[in-house]
C-alpha cells in the first residue's frame, strides 16, 4: 500500500510539474493568430492599409470598419493587421541578430586572453548600465533614422545583455568535467567550443530571447512612435499611435487598437517565455 501510494504521489507531482498552465495555453494561441495575421494579413482583411476614403473620415467601429477609420478615412483594422508583420520582424530579427552576436561576445569575453577578456567584461557591464531604449537611440544617432535602421538599433541595444548570459554560462560549462575529459584526450579547443559548450549554453539563451522578443517589439514601436523609423503612411503599430495621439478626444480608437495590439503581443510573447524559463529552471534542477 505504501508503495502504491508513494507511486501515485510521485506520478501527481510530475504532472503537476509537467501540465501546462491554461494563460500559458491562451498566450500561445493568441501568440500564433498574431503570427498568422503577420504572414497572411489578407486572411483576415481585404482592405488596403493604405487606401483613402474622404468619405469615411474619423468613423467610430462598426460592421464596416471593425476598428474605425483615421483621419484620412484609411481602415484602422487592416493597417493593425498589416501592421503586425513590420513589428513582429523587427522583433524577432533583432533578436536573432542579438542573440547571435551576445554569444559570439560572451564567449569571447569568457576564453579570451585575460587583457581582452577584461576589456570585453567591463565594456558589457558599461552598456549594460544604460536602458535598453536609451542605446537604441544613440545607435540611431549613429546610423541615421530610417526603415532599416530600427532593427538595427533594437538588436544592438539588446546585445548587452545576451553576451553577459552567454559570458557567465561559458565560465560555469568549462569547468565542467566532460569538457575537461574532452581536452585531455585530445579534442581540438574549436571542436569543445562548437561540440560542447556552445550547445550547453543556448538553452537559457534562448529561453531569454523568446522574453526579449517583446521587449523588441516595444523598444521598436517607440522609435517608430517618435518618427524615428518607417514614415507614414506605413502600416506600422507605432505610427498609427503616433498619428492617433492627435486625435484622442474624437477618434479614440485610432490609438487603441495598434496600442492594444502591442500589449497582447508582448504579454503572449513574455508569458510563453516565462513559462519555458520555468521548465528550464525546473530541469536544470
Amino acid at each position: 500500500m505504501s508503495f502504491l501510494a508513494n507511486a501515485t504521489g510521485a506520478k501527481s507531482r510530475f504532472q503537476r510539474r509537467h501540465s501546462v498552465p491554461v494563460t500559458v495555453v491562451l498566450a500561445a494561441l493568441a501568440l500564433a493568430l498574431i503570427v498568422l495575421a503577420a504572414v497572411f494579413p489578407t486572411w483576415w482583411t481585404g482592405q488596403s492599409p493604405l487606401e483613402t476614403d474622404a468619405a469615411a473620415v474619423l468613423q467610430p467601429p462598426s460592421s464596416a470598419h471593425f476598428f474605425g477609420t483615421d483621419q484620412s478615412g484609411r481602415d484602422v483594422f487592416s493597417r493593425v493587421i498589416h501592421g503586425a508583420r513590420y513589428s513582429l520582424f523587427v522583433g524577432f530579427g533583432a533578436t536573432v541578430i542579438a542573440l547571435s552576436l551576445g554569444v559570439l561576445i560572451g564567449v569571447g569575453a569568457a576564453l579570451a586572453p585575460k587583457v581582452l577578456a577584461a576589456g570585453l567584461s567591463r565594456a558589457i557591464d558599461v552598456l549594460m548600465a544604460f536602458p535598453e531604449f536609451l542605446l537604441a537611440l544613440l545607435v540611431i544617432a549613429i546610423v541615421g533614422t530610417g526603415e532599416a535602421s530600427i532593427p538595427i538599433a533594437v538588436a544592438l541595444a539588446a546585445l548587452p545583455a545576451y553576451a553577459r548570459v552567454a559570458r557567465s554560462e561559458t565560465l560555469v560549462v568549462v569547468e565542467a568535467g566532460y569538457i575537461r575529459a574532452a581536452r585531455s584526450l585530445g579534442v581540438s579547443p574549436v571542436a569543445v567550443l562548437a561540440k560542447h559548450v556552445v550547445p550547453n549554453i543556448l538553452g537559457p539563451l534562448l529561453v531569454m530571447a523568446t522574453i526579449g522578443v517583446g521587449t523588441a517589439i516595444v523598444t521598436a514601436a517607440g522609435l517608430s512612435f517618435l518618427g524615428l523609423g518607417p514614415q507614414p503612411p506605413t502600416p506600422e503599430w507605432g505610427i498609427i499611435l503616433s498619428e492617433g495621439r492627435n486625435f484622442l478626444a474624437t477618434a479614440w480608437w485610432i490609438a487603441l487598437f495598434p496600442g492594444l495590439a502591442i500589449v497582447a503581443t508582448v504579454i503572449s510573447v513574455s508569458t510563453v517565455g516565462r513559462y519555458l524559463r520555468s521548465v528550464n529552471e525546473v530541469r536544470i534542477s
